[in-house]
């Protein structure tokens, strides 16, 4: 008969897995003790039974239950010894199958020793002894051979068939009655086995998921990044990963057992990384944080710089949690971020939040014997620098500063960098104003002085504005008065400290208010244009206006260009500006003869914060103007800018069309080289050079040599700024002057006026008429 292997389940039933099959099968080999008392229980009765009757059938049957037994027994030695090499479930069968072979002819064979008792012989004693003893090892069928449901049936089957066939052939109706109840018995111990079977399934299953889970837990609790165990209710570890030993510096072994004091005394006393005082702070606070009497993070730094943190959780049970966790690298970064926010990254200095923070503790405590007083430092032409050699040696310059600064400044509160190439240094308490000019003047003899910068050497020198504060200020107007200071020490030469006075606060106060019109004006389009002819001096006709920019305030009246207008560039509002007038001036002088062109001033600001081509050649197409009736002005100091750019603005404007005027030539540099190397197309001599002519003869060489200079490079001459009738003349009889312009000849005057001197033929006669009889 075929046996099935125990992994294989009845319908209906999950199959067990190979593992819980295996461990079933191992069930049958195990407890070899019991195996071998049963089987000297059963021969031993049986060789007795042959000695008393002397049946030779019954010492046949002795004989071959000894030789199963002892076979079977060399089985189980065998299974033993090979039981580390069966790890599949095919292999495992066959060891079932050899098992089940063996089982099942004992079970034949005490069969058989009961069939012949009751067939050759009428002893009662044989009968009782071999159908008691058959009985009582049949009963262990449910003790181990219940893992197989069908072995189970096959070994009942070989006991009850052949001794209910004893019973019924050999016996009275007594004994007919007792086989029908006999046979009820093996069907119990068949029940029986069955539910042996299940618990021993359920219990396999569930020892193997428990190791499972266990094999898991320990793999998951030994790989956490952090330190963790486990304490019961009365205070010892139950459960520790290998973490928390690596973590605290643990000896190796097992921490099972061990209490809280005896883990932080072990570790951190002994080990020398904190004290026992702090061992018992830290439980304390641990005990604390368990009871909810402590919500703040609990960390503790070593002697080894190291920095853990400390979190304990209760569970259920009257037990509690330890999870430690090295915070040394997260508390770096906390360090580090927070040096970042109140530091800076180039120079190290304290920031802009610090040095609030130190003002305010310092104004707090202000007084007349206990006063504050604030440096603000600037560099002068630090812009020269990044322009020139680079930011990277910028940075260079400014890392130089701020060590000469810390090394000036040791007694002061705070050194810090305000932004840019700007520094602040808070001194206090201070009880005179001696102490903070010594101060002002160390720090400007420090920073003054040569840098060697990766090789290039450069002289740097700073201005410097203090502020005093005898009682509580508010922190930022302390800083603006510096400020003030500052704008008043590097207005008067640079390289030099002032004091603040409350009388920069009006001046400062009138700037602003200044700014704010000028924005105002701006989008209202508040900004007039007047206009100044240009005389030629061999027609007298007038070929080319000067636009300028005037402002109408309703409250302060006209104010003066000179006034607004750099107030407007510093603003960088005077690009918007500059649009403004650039439309104004085209749309104007499409209302004037044809033959007649309009002159736009240009600020060197235009230059370097926009697109001047571009915004030129678009106010052209709006307005439909010619672009050989627009000249564009610009001043030597725009050539002194970013030239590469400056060059290719100009060399664009010229293909455009458009006519480019160099102005107040000769009030910078002179260099005659712009002349060659700009495509301008006339030249403006400053006015500077009139002053004086009739007194000077080298003025009046000057100004010839310059004229006549221009003229041979093929350049239109004008001359600014004619106001007498001397100086008319001495112009008229210099053929290299083309054109004049002058308050003698036509003052600035509104678009309407200049419209009816272009066209008006009578009144332009008389404006030509001291042209005229000069060129007569």
């Amino acid at each position: 008969m075929s046996i099935a292997p125990t992994h294989r389940a009845r319908p209906g039933r999950e199959a067990p897995s190979p593992e819980i099959s295996i461990s079933l099968i191992d069930s049958l080999y195990k407890d070899g003790l019991t195996f071998l008392v049963g089987t000297i229980f059963v021969v031993g009765p049986a060789f007795i039974t042959f000695w008393k009757t002397g049946e030779i059938l019954l010492l046949g049957c002795a004989l071959a239950i000894a030789l199963v037994g002892g076979a079977r027994g060399l089985l189980m030695y065998l299974y033993c010894c090979r039981r580390s090499t069966i790890t599949t479930l095919d292999a495992a069968t066959r060891w079932e199958h050899l098992y089940l072979a063996g089982a099942t002819v004992t079970h034949v064979l005490l069969g058989m020793w009961c069939y012949i008792a009751f067939s050759q012989t009428s002893d009662s004693f044989v009968h009782l002894a071999s159908f008691s003893m058959t009985i009582l090892y049949g009963v262990g069928i449910f003790g181990r051979n219940f893992a197989n449901p069908r072995f189970v049936i096959v070994q009942i089957f070989c006991i009850v068939a052949p001794m209910t066939a004893a019973l019924l052939l050999y016996g009275n109706p007594y004994y007919w009655s007792f086989a029908g109840f006999f046979s009820l018995c093996f069907l119990g111990i068949k029940f029986i086995a069955d539910r042996l079977r299940r618990i021993l399934f359920d219990l396999a299953t569930a020892s193997r998921d428990m190791a499972l889970l266990a094999n898991r837990f320990n793999a998951a609790l030994n790989n956490m990044p952090h330190g963790l165990c486990m304490f019961d209710a009365d205070g010892h570890i139950v459960v520790a990963n290998r973490r928390l030993s690596q973590l605290i510096e643990l000896p190796s072994g097992e921490l099972k057992g061990w209490t809280l004091h005896r883990l932080l005394k072990t570790t951190s006393v002994e080990a020398g990384l904190i004290s026992d005082v702090d061992v018992q702070k830290l439980i304390d606070r641990l005990h604390a944080k368990l009871y909810g009497a402590d919500d703040a993070e609990l960390v503790v730094e070593t002697r080894n710089d190291r920095a853990f943190e400390f979190t304990p959780q209760n569970m259920d049970n009257g037990g509690w949690v330890l999870l430690v966790e090295d915070v040394t690298e997260r508390k770096a970064a906390e360090a580090e971020k927070d040096r970042l926010a109140r530091f800076d990254t180039l120079t190290g200095l304290p920031n802009r939040a610090v040095l609030r923070e130190q003002m305010q503790r310092a104004l707090s405590e202000c007084r007349p014997d206990n006063m504050c007083a604030v440096h603000f430092i600037d560099l002068d032409q630090f812009k020269q620098v990044n322009d020139t050699l680079g930011h990277s040696r910028g940075d260079m310059l400014l890392e130089a500063v701020a060590n000469r600064l810390i090394n000036a400044t040791r007694d002061a509160r705070v050194t810090a960098r305000f932004g840019g190439d700007e520094f602040v240094v808070l001194q206090a308490p201070i009880t005179s104003l001696d102490q903070g000019e010594s101060l002002a003047q160390c720090i400007l003899t420090s920073l003054g002085g040569t840098y060697d910068l990766d090789g290039h050497k450069v002289v740097a020198t700073a201005s410097l504005g203090i502020a005093i504060a005898q009682s509580k200020i508010d922190p930022d107007q302390f800083l603006r008065n510096a400020d003030m200071a500052l704008y008043r020490a590097k207005s008067e030469g640079r390289a030099t400290w002032r004091w603040f006075e409350p009388s920069m606060e009006a001046r400062a106060q009138a700037r602003r208010t200044l700014e704010l019109d000028i924005r105002h004006a701006l989008e209202a389009e508040a900004f007039e244009l007047h206009y100044q002819p240009l005389f030629n001096l061999k027609t007298g006709r007038v070929l080319t206006c000067e636009a300028l920019l005037r402002w109408p305030h309703p409250d302060r009246g006209m104010v003066p260009p000179s006034q607004f207008i750099p107030v407007a560039e510093e603003m960088g509002v005077i690009v918007e500006i500059g649009k403004q007038v650039l439309q104004k001036a085209c749309l104007e002088c499409l209302r004037w003869p044809e033959a007649t062109a309009v002159a736009v001033n240009l600020s060197p600001v235009q230059f370097s914060r926009s697109n001047v081509p571009a915004v030129v050649r678009d106010v052209l197409e709006e307005t439909n103007l010619s672009a050989g009736r627009l000249e564009v002005e610009i001043t030597e100091s725009t050539l002194l800018q970013d030239t590469i750019k400056t060059r290719n603005d100009l060399f664009q404007l010229e293909n455009l069309g458009v006519k480019i005027s160099l102005d107040d030539f000769g009030t910078a540099y002179s260099s005659l080289s712009y002349l060659h190397n700009y495509p301008f197309h006339k030249v403006k001599i400053d006015q500077s050079f009139l002053r004086g002519l009739g007194d000077e003869v080298r003025r009046v060489t000057l100004l010839r040599g310059m004229t006549r200079l221009s003229a041979q490079l093929g350049l239109h001459v004008v001359v600014e700024g004619v106001e007498t009738e001397e100086q008319l003349q001495l112009l008229a009889s210099d053929d290299s002057i083309d054109e004049v312009q002058g308050y003698l000849l036509g003052r600035p005057m509104p678009a309407s006026e200049v419209r009816k001197l272009l066209h008006a033929p009578a009144l332009r006669r008389r404006w030509s008429a001291p042209l005229q009889k000069e060129v007569a």
